[in-house]
């Protein structure tokens, strides 16, 4: 069993939620969800789910939300910025991450773990991603589409409840 005090990388999808009940599964104490925002801090850069609905994400889990607003340009400085912030405010530890199998990002989230000298960690990395999705479904968890790529699904998926049959 692991112990520490975390934040959530909060992308606003499923693959966060998943794996921020992973860690704490796992005996962390979670304390804030972070969440990076357009230049307008309107939208989040992830999914362009807006503001309001991150809110209410972060009241139905019961942790606070910290927001932050960025270009693409200036995103890495910001986030460590808001890294090194919750580190000090919350005795944060660790940083979850909801990646599975990307190299490049799992790269970049420990660059900037080790940037605010906390440990990043991906409670579903290298998990097989269709049991992942049947887990996070049998948890209870229900998810819908908010965007997609056009080389896999079509824009008629948007808005649609997450399931296995696709």
């Amino acid at each position: 069993m692991s112990e520490g005090n975390i934040l959530c990388s909060w992308s606003g999808g499923k693959d966060s939620c998943y794996a921020l009940m992973q860690a704490i599964e796992e005996g962390y104490t979670a304390k804030v969800l972070l969440n990076v925002l357009n230049e307008a801090g309107k939208i989040s850069r992830s999914h362009g789910i807006p503001k309001h609905i991150l809110d209410q994400q972060s009241a139905a889990i019961g942790l606070p939300i910290k927001t932050i607003s960025s270009s693409w340009q200036d995103y890495e400085n910001n986030f460590v910025e808001a890294l090194e912030t919750l580190k000090k405010e919350h005795s944060i530890s660790y940083a979850v991450f909801g990646d599975i199998d990307l190299q490049p990002h799992r790269d970049w989230e420990e660059k900037v773990c080790a940037a605010a000298n906390i440990t990043a960690i991906l409670p579903l990395w290298n998990e097989n991603r269709l049991g992942l999705v049947t887990e996070f479904l049998n948890a209870g968890f229900k998810a819908r589409v908010t965007c997609v790529d056009g080389r896999f699904l079509d824009e008629s998926f948007v808005g649609v409840e997450f399931n296995t049959e696709y």
